[in-house]
């Protein structure tokens, strides 16, 4: 199950409040990502926000297509009151009012994946307890 990670470029010197606002986020209404069609794509796992200095880090575990992850994230109202309180702090300004616009900057601020190790792809006989 694919990880992808969403990075923010913030202004150094707000770690807390930016804490803050991620720590009241508003889940999404459902972890289950639709198509246009109504047919279920993918789903929301799980996800981790990180800050160090003027660098906030999202990771996201999903199944299904990254880009149904951000059309999926795009219509949830709480990621749009995030967006709005963290407007504030971010160095480069941007437009994610609309689920389109949000869908374009999720694709924009996408970091490239170039390790995924998770114990399905382990080399070998997992150690004892590990279940597969």
């Amino acid at each position: 199950m694919p990880y992808a990670a969403i990075s923010y470029d913030v202004i150094p010197g707000h770690e807390d409040e930016i804490a803050e606002i991620f720590s009241n986020f508003r889940r999404v209404s459902t972890p289950i990502m639709k198509n246009e069609q109504g047919e279920e794509v993918g789903r929301l796992l799980g996800s981790a926000v990180f800050i160090k200095d003027e660098i906030v880090v999202r990771v996201i575990h999903y199944e299904g297509d990254l880009a149904a992850v951000g059309r999926h994230m795009g219509q949830q109202s709480g990621v749009h009151d995030l967006e709005g309180r963290l407007a504030p702090y971010l160095k480069t300004k941007r437009d994610t009012t609309s689920p389109e616009k949000f869908a374009q900057h999720f694709r924009a601020s996408h970091m490239r994946c170039i390790a995924q190790l998770t114990k399905e792809n382990y080399p070998g006989p997992l150690p004892a307890g590990v279940e597969a």
